[in-house]
């Protein structure tokens, strides 16, 4: 039973550590960009890791704990910059990403960096695509042309995210599950 709990004690300081890294990259990357122009603010904001550490708790650790990661980096950073209707809607997406890297993590159990490069390209897609739906259905916009207004913002966030997935996800996955914060 000690064992377990060291584990799980092991688990829970490392994922608050990330969701503390998370929403302190985000609120910082807010606040540079909060000095930009528009469209240049949209750009900047998918510079982060926001993503990156929500896939990797998730594949990690589970995908309870990488959904619990991924929301509160945004309601956190969210309440700290600029919340706003989107906050829930967004968390729930970024979660979803969290989701997934448990779910990926039954399949693949050694993800290559090819791997990793393919898995950023589908969750960026899947995550920008979601988003813009989003605001075309709140804002009563044409979703073509939302998604067409997004695409900077969407080449940002695949280039930010096949950068961090490659280079860093899966070394960062091996170093925690061959730590004893995984074993039981």
């Amino acid at each position: 039973m000690g064992r377990f709990r060291t584990a799980r004690s092991k688990a829970v300081a490392l994922t608050a550590v990330l969701i503390a890294v998370g929403a302190v990259g985000r609120i910082g990357i807010d606040s540079v960009a909060m000095l930009a122009p528009l469209p240049v603010y949209g750009v900047l904001i998918k510079i982060g890791l926001t993503e990156t550490l929500t896939f990797i708790d998730g594949y990690a650790l589970g995908s309870i704990s990488g959904f619990l990661t991924g929301s509160s980096i945004i309601v956190i950073s969210d309440m700290a910059t600029i919340p706003g209707a989107w906050t829930p809607f967004i968390a729930m997406i970024i979660g979803a990403i969290g989701i997934i890297g448990g779910i990926i993590r039954r399949f693949v159990r050694e993800p290559t960096a090819k791997t990793m490069g393919i898995l950023a390209v589908l969750l960026t897609l899947m995550s920008e695509s979601l988003q813009n739906a989003w605001v075309a259905l709140f804002y009563n916009l044409p979703f073509l042309a939302t998604m067409l207004a997004g695409l900077p913002t969407l080449v940002a966030a695949l280039a930010n995210n096949v950068v961090l997935f490659t280079a860093l996800a899966g070394r960062i996955i091996k170093v925690i599950t061959d730590s004893s914060v995984n074993s039981n």
